[in-house]
């Protein structure tokens, strides 16, 4: 199992970091598109339905990403107050209850709606560039795939967590919540008051 986990969030984190640069690109293509219309007047046609297939694909392909760094929003209020070992339950039924079933669909409507899109070498309906999006498409089923596999590394987690009452340690935390951090460093100033 810590071998899937350390699989899972290893690729999580390099396609959440590797997407991440699009974030760039579609920078790139703002600016080029503000200069465009504003200093020589020659707004482009293409620009708004490339800064919309960027943007959809940050947001689909960091999903994996945040949930192996667990960055996604939760409402912990009371769940954060369970023991470990409790916790560890409530993640399990969850995620089979209300996670896979939503995941499992996406991955598999989305290869249909892909699939479907690739056949007809969709284009886009409302761009005067008719820009085509098929290619776009086919990241919702990769995405879905992609957090299939992190959410049974989490399964995966919770197991071990029943099991010796410890959650096992994330691969990396590129972020962290201000709690935490000041839980952690209470926690050291504790430690050297008592030394």
């Amino acid at each position: 199992m810590k071998s899937f986990i350390k699989f899972a969030d290893t690729l999580s984190a390099s396609m959440g970091k590797a997407f991440s640069w699009c974030i760039v690109i579609l920078m790139g293509g703002t600016c080029y598109e503000v200069i465009m219309a504003y200093a020589f007047n020659s707004p482009t046609l293409w620009n708004f339905d490339f800064s919309l297939q960027m943007y959809g694909a940050i947001f689909m392909m960091a999903g994996a990403y945040c949930l192996s760094t667990e960055a996604h929003v939760r409402g912990d209020v009371i769940y954060r107050l369970f023991p470990t070992r409790v916790q560890g339950w409530i993640d399990l039924v969850l995620y089979f209850i209300f996670f896979f079933p939503g995941i499992l669909a996406l991955v598999f409507y989305g290869y249909e709606y892909a699939a479907l899109a690739w056949k007809i070498k969709e284009t886009s309906w409302n761009s005067p560039a008719q820009i085509q999006i098929y290619m776009a498409k086919s990241i919702i089923p990769l995405s879905g795939l992609l957090l299939a596999i992190q959410g049974v590394s989490e399964v995966f987690r919770a197991f071990i967590c029943i099991k010796t009452g410890h959650w096992p340690e994330r691969l990396s935390a590129d972020a962290e919540e201000t709690e935490k951090v000041l839980m952690r460093t209470s926690q050291k100033d504790d430690q050297a008051d008592v030394i």
